[in-house]
């Protein structure tokens, strides 16, 4: 094809010559003399002679192309004659406009399919972001590791527990990230996946700064084609569940014991009233006066348990109104005086304070006062003083109650435990009877019914100081009214 095309630029070349001298001689042909007419007769000689050539040329050319379309018309009709089928090429564009048609549709189809799988990997991809947000936010600690332990996953929780950075950590050993003194974590993990156990379940115990934590451990497998692919550990802060369910218990064991010592002594001595073996008046009496105090004592315990349990579950009942400290405090004196007297044991009070009014129960206050006043009667020997006073802080807007004794003191170790339910001194438990609960419901009574603050401070064999402070009434009413 290249060589044809060649030639029919050189036929055309020679053809245009030759029109070019012919057109020259025309122009000389007026204006000249005969020797130049003789020249000019054979430059058109020559003329002629060139174009005659570039039209062979040409024709030859055209010749050559003519060839050539009717052989690629044959190989395309495949008639070895020469003869064009023109239906045969008809079925052939036909074919080949189906095929393009199919193509088309193939490839929609595949841009269709292809936008469904985009579509799906971001659905995906926002599963995998949500869980991993879910995961995230767990209070628990969750660790999420390979079939070769090495560490795909762990949230914050995670991170603090075993002290390691989850980033850093990532597709690294377990056993090389975490913070020494986790072994028993690690074994657990990698026994469950040599196990290949679905779900494993073990209480576990971790030091922390503010003291041992214990943690409920699911260990579980993930599997792929019957296979362990990962392994998933998640471990629940079961600490203050344990503390609960031990204080249920003590609470529990404790009553039982203070209810039976009176309960005891009542039936004891019922039966010695029943079986006759008090003969003569005197007995009877002092039978009957230990059966009254000891159901005087039972009746004190069981509502001092209900009345913490009604305050700790907040069903309980408060009445709030404006009194004077100073006054429940000279009611409550007259009430604990015969007591004290009885021990030679001096009570000492003080003059009213005007502006001593708080917003308060004042059943409740008052108790708290008897329960003070009592306390540091029972644990004051013989000859000794007891001496309550009350103070008004304008500046902090608060009164302040204090009973001071000249009593046997507490231990500096056991001060901070004074307050707590059933807690009882050791080294003073031969100096009085009580159930542990007199104190811890003056603790509830002011910080939890009355936002209010206990105190103490001991010195053994020198006395106790104990106290509680409330807002003044007018501070908390301006308050309320803000």
């Amino acid at each position: 094809m290249r060589r044809q095309r060649r030639l029919v630029w050189a036929a055309v070349a020679m053809v245009m010559a030759s029109l070019c001298i012919a057109a020259l001689t025309g122009l000389f042909h007026s204006g000249i003399g005969v020797g130049w007419r003789n020249h000019l007769v054979a430059w058109r000689l020559i003329a002629c002679c060139i174009g005659a050539v570039g039209v062979i040329f040409l024709g030859l050319a055209y010749h050559r192309l003519a060839g050539t379309v009717a052989s690629i018309a044959r190989q395309l009709s495949g008639d070895p004659a020469g003869l064009m089928d023109l239906q045969a090429i008809e079925r052939a564009a036909q074919a080949v406009q189906t095929r393009l048609r199919e193509g088309q549709e193939a490839l929609r189809t595949l841009e269709t399919e292809l936008t469904d799988l985009r579509i799906r990997s971001q659905l995906a991809d926002r599963q995998k972001q949500h869980t991993e947000a879910i995961i995230y936010s767990l209070r628990d600690a969750v660790v999420v590791v390979d079939e070769a332990d090495r560490l795909l996953m762990a949230n914050a929780a995670a991170a603090r527990l075993f002290g390691f950075d989850p980033e850093q950590a990532r597709h690294k050993p377990l056993a090389e990230s975490i913070n020494p003194g986790h072994e028993d974590f690690v074994q657990l993990i990698q026994s469950s996946r040599q196990s290949a156990t679905e779900a494993t379940r073990r209480e576990m115990q971790f030091a922390r700064p503010e003291g041992p934590h214990t943690f409920d451990t699911i260990v579980s497998c993930v599997f792929e084609r019957n296979q362990v692919s990962g392994v998933v550990a998640v471990l629940h802060d079961i600490t203050r569940e344990k503390e609960v369910s031990q204080m249920k218990n003590d609470f529990v064991s404790h009553v039982s014991h203070e209810l039976k010592t009176p309960l005891a002594s009542i039936t004891a001595y019922s039966e010695m009233l029943a079986d006759g073996e008090a003969d003569d008046e005197q007995t009877r009496k002092e039978f009957y006066e230990i059966i009254q105090t000891q159901a005087q004592r039972l009746n004190r315990l069981i509502e001092d348990i209900l009345n913490v349990s009604r305050i700790e579950s907040g069903l309980i009942k408060v009445q709030k109104e404006p009194v004077s400290l100073t006054i429940l405090i000279e009611q409550q004196m007259q009430m604990i005086r015969g007591f004290a007297e009885e021990k030679k044991i001096t009570v000492v009070g003080q003059n009213p304070i005007v502006y001593d009014q708080v917003l308060a129960d004042k059943d409740m206050i008052s108790q708290v006062i008897v329960n003070l006043l009592s306390n540091a009667v029972k644990y004051t020997p013989p000859g000794g003083t007891v001496r309550i006073k009350t103070e008004v802080n304008e500046t902090e807007e608060v009164v302040r109650v204090t009973v001071t004794d000249t009593g046997v003191g507490i231990p500096a170790d056991e001060v901070a435990h004074v307050f707590d339910k059933f807690y009882r001194v050791r080294a003073n438990n031969k100096q009085a009877s009580g159930t542990g609960l007199g104190l811890n419901l003056v603790k509830q009574i002011v910080e939890k019914v009355h936002d209010g603050r206990v105190f103490v401070t001991s010195e053994v064999g020198v006395g106790s100081t104990f106290g509680f402070e409330l807002p003044l009434a007018a501070a908390e009413l301006a308050g309320t009214a803000r």
